[in-house]
């Protein structure tokens, strides 16, 4: 494990998503002339934008921003990868003296940026083939139900749909004879790789889950079926992104599976999921400073 020095803290600030990162990440960040590293994992992908909600230009402008469309949409990317190209930009940032302000809300990028990566066994390209044939012909609840037999912990907080992360587990189980959830124990994350200070948004849920379905809405208004249409056009529809809420609800629009009505609903109740999820993920990570609304920087 690299400890990197950095002799300013890294302010982190990070919770569900539709909490207000991005602006409050620009509103500190332009009052302390910093510049801003994103910590989403759609986000860093190119031409997918309304569905991940990337910052409009205005926001761009406002402050440099690193790691935003920076990936191939094709490009295989991991949260190893992420911590070598933030290491980078974090780098690049403290040496022209600017503090640096790393936003968003996937967690795992965050946890190998501050701590680590755990070092797992690679992948077993014969065990996922077969996994994603058996979801093909008896559905991803078989293969749930294959993990939950040989590792209950995980499988219970994975959801069936989670095909990635279900495989995933089975393929450190294969590897190692132990469950994913004991490896990862056994291997915790390693002491904190930068000085850092972490601010989790939490605002009252009936405002969050406001703020979710009013995003939602506005999302597909502003053409989310269209991007996706265009995207699966150009060859994008294996992209991970295209895995990832809202675009798999719009992408049953253009195939004809749902109506929009029906995706914006989906969406909105699949992304309030996600949000609980976040928020659950962010209350095991140490030091973390939760806020309310409205937001008003700590004293470190």
């Amino acid at each position: 494990m690299t400890v990197v020095e950095t002799r300013v803290p890294l302010t982190v600030i990070a919770g569900p998503t539709a909490s207000g990162k991005t602006a409050l990440a620009i509103a500190w960040a332009r009052v302390a002339g910093g510049e801003i590293v994103s910590a989403d994992s759609q986000q860093v992908y190119r031409a997918f934008d309304i569905g991940t909600a990337k910052p409009s230009d205005e926001e761009l402008a406002a402050v440099p921003h690193h790691l935003i469309s920076e990936v191939d949409p094709l490009e295989p990317f991991s949260a190893a990868e992420y911590q070598r190209r933030a290491d980078a930009a974090i780098a690049d940032i403290t040496s022209r003296g600017r503090p640096v302000f790393v936003v968003g809300g996937t967690g795992l990028y965050l946890r190998v940026l501050l701590h680590g990566v755990v070092d797992a066994p690679g992948a077993l390209p014969s065990l996922r083939a077969e996994m994603e044939a058996m979801a093909a012909e008896q559905g991803r609840e078989a293969v749930h139900h294959r993990l939950a037999q040989v590792d209950p912990e995980t499988a219970a907080k994975l959801p069936p749909q989670d095909l990635v992360r279900v495989v995933r587990a089975l393929e450190i189980h294969a590897q190692t004879g132990i469950p994913a959830s004991e490896f990862r124990r056994a291997h915790a994350f390693a002491p904190d790789r930068y000085p850092f200070h972490l601010y989790v948004l939490n605002p009252p849920r009936e405002s969050l889950y406001t703020a979710i379905n009013a995003r939602t809405e506005a999302l597909f208004s502003r053409g989310l079926v269209e991007e996706t249409r265009a995207l699966l056009e150009h060859g994008y529809a294996d992209a991970a992104p295209m895995r990832s809420v809202g675009y798999v609800q719009a992408r049953a629009v253009v195939e004809g599976r749902m109506t929009r009505e029906e995706a914006v609903l989906d969406t909105a109740q699949e992304t309030r999921r996600y949000a609980k999820r976040q928020l659950t993920w962010f209350r095991r990570e140490p030091g973390a400073v939760f806020l309310a609304p409205p937001y008003v920087r700590p004293e470190p």
